[in-house]
């Protein structure tokens, strides 16, 4: 597995600007939107493309586009939808797909209550995004959910991470072709699971359910 952390002043800024507890939710999605394009930038270093020709007013020029089957992108509900828009701005050709899943309180297995897939994604790039890396659980759980149905290469994309989650997710997915793209990898997490210092509950403040 491999982690790439965001460094880069305006991505470092912008979440600053998440983090206070004053920010509003219109500008909370607005910020959130804007930081998963420039981290989606670094995510899609690797999407696969094909060369091809095409005329300018001047010569015929050499270039690329995306390959297909195109890349996928699954936004992990209910808070990765806030992070949607900003992905398929950089990559407005891609499917979109959209997965759920919670745990059973009583035996902690996983179970899926929303999908939304190609049912075989066999040789398909996938791009989760989820807000946060925190324990790890859910991510977990959504990458093997796409690579059991043959996805090659996974890339999770979280606005910020916690070192506990980050190991957890380090362990379950070695040996297998997978990349995280943080914005930033904060200090721990508390006894309630939250990320610290973090930015709260991500799906509250882009929902505007925050007290």
């Amino acid at each position: 597995m491999h982690v790439h952390i965001a460094d880069h002043p305006l991505i470092t800024h912008k979440l600053t600007v998440l983090r206070d507890v004053k920010t509003p939710s219109p500008v909370f999605r607005q910020l959130v939107e804007e930081l998963v394009t420039l981290l989606a930038y670094e995510a899609t270093r690797d999407v696969r493309v094909d060369k091809v020709q095409v005329q300018t007013p001047v010569a015929r020029a050499e270039g690329v586009r995306l390959s297909v089957p195109r890349p996928l992108v699954v936004p992990v509900l209910r808070a990765g939808l806030g992070m949607l828009e900003g992905m398929v701005k950089l990559l407005p050709t891609a499917e979109v797909g959209f997965l759920g899943i919670k745990r059973n309180e009583e035996t902690l297995q996983p179970f899926t209550y929303a999908n939304r897939l190609p049912d075989d994604l066999s040789g398909r790039q996938v791009y989760i995004i989820d807000p946060m890396l925190a324990t790890g659980g859910t991510l977990i759980d959504s990458i093997n959910y796409v690579l059991e149905r043959g996805a090659t290469e996974v890339t999770a994309i979280c606005l910020l991470g916690a070192p506990e989650g980050l190991a957890n997710l380090e362990a379950a997915m070695a040996g297998k072709d997978v990349r995280v793209v943080l914005g930033a990898l904060d200090s721990h997490l508390n006894e309630l699971g939250y990320i610290v210092p973090g930015l709260g509950d991500a799906g509250d403040r882009l929902y505007g359910l925050a007290e």
